[in-house]
């Protein structure tokens, strides 16, 4: 799948109902590093600039972040963003 659709310039977001389930999964570390961090999910929320609710959906995985918001979640958790999110790929055989 392409980032682009063909013959447009709309560009296709990434939400955990675009991978497949059976073979595909990303999970996080994020709620156990923020309580590291002894933060609550509105502050970390503040200090990366999005919602109380879109740090709640990251952790429960139902939403998978931007690289951007990734990479901020990172900086300010100061943990490497391979620690904070993982890609599980199921063997389909």
């Amino acid at each position: 799948m392409s980032d682009l659709e063909p013959g447009t310039s709309r560009f296709i977001s990434w939400t955990a109902e675009a991978m497949t389930a059976e073979q595909n999964r990303i999970t996080n570390t994020l709620k156990i590093q923020r309580a590291k961090k002894d933060l609550t999910q509105e502050q970390l929320a503040h200090l990366v600039g999005v919602t109380r609710k879109t740090i709640n959906t990251v952790e429960k995985g139902k939403y998978i972040p931007s690289t951007y918001l990734a990479l901020k979640l990172s900086k300010v958790l100061e943990a490497p963003v391979e620690e904070l999110f993982q890609l599980i790929v199921d063997d389909p055989t």
